[in-house]
């Protein structure tokens, strides 16, 4: 589970963010590529963007689930 107090400073404020757990795995990008993306020089992903609806909310949902080292919470500021 990812860890709020963790999580890396590109992301963007809201519900989604990516904490340094991340293995820069590249499941998240493609899962929901508009939201999530990757800092090539540090090697992680990070929430460029938060859902603004049920469709952008499902395609967030499913990188949650796609990540393998579950470095993707659901849990930050709203």
């Amino acid at each position: 589970m990812a860890d709020l107090e963790a999580k890396w400073e590109q992301n963007v404020p809201g519900k989604y963010y990516v904490d340094d757990q991340c293995i820069a795995c590249d499941a998240c990008c493609v899962e929901a590529p508009s939201f999530f993306f990757m800092n090539d020089d540090d090697g992680h992903a990070y929430v460029a963007k938060q859902p603004e609806n049920d469709e952008d909310l499902e395609e967030c949902e499913n990188a949650l689930a796609a990540c393998p080292v579950a470095a993707i919470g659901d849990d930050g500021l709203k």
